[in-house]
């Protein structure tokens, strides 16, 4: 599993808060963008897209074979209020991805027992 977007920034602090509190460290990694990972010639077999709604149009599209999903979850880089405020909205949105992504291992694994 990788993650990349249209274009490398930072890592969201938030995010990585959020994250760490779930076991998963990510305060190491660096962005990377889908070119990026094409020109390495990376290739996948399911390409899922999180762009929100609002960013849908500039979302990223990966060519080759690979399914593509698209599942809209707000960008949390447009969180705004309070720490806490931002970092709720942020463990919203992590919960959301993280069940999204228990159901879709779900599904696969039924469709690949009735294949």
């Amino acid at each position: 599993m990788e993650s990349a977007g249209l274009e490398p920034g930072t890592l969201n602090p938030y995010v990585v808060t959020t994250l760490q509190e779930d076991g998963i460290d990510i305060s190491a990694k660096k962005t990377q963008g889908v070119f990026d990972l094409f020109k390495a010639g990376k290739t996948y077999r399911y390409v899922i897209t999180v762009c929100s709604k609002e960013a849908a149009d500039r979302c990223p599209i990966f060519p080759g074979r690979a399914e593509r999903l698209y599942w809209p979850f707000p960008d949390p880089a447009t969180f705004t209020g309070s720490d806490g405020e931002i970092l709720a909205k942020v463990r919203e949105v992590r919960d959301a991805i993280k069940e999204r992504v228990q159901l879709f291992v779900q599904e696969t694994l039924k469709i690949g027992a009735n294949a």
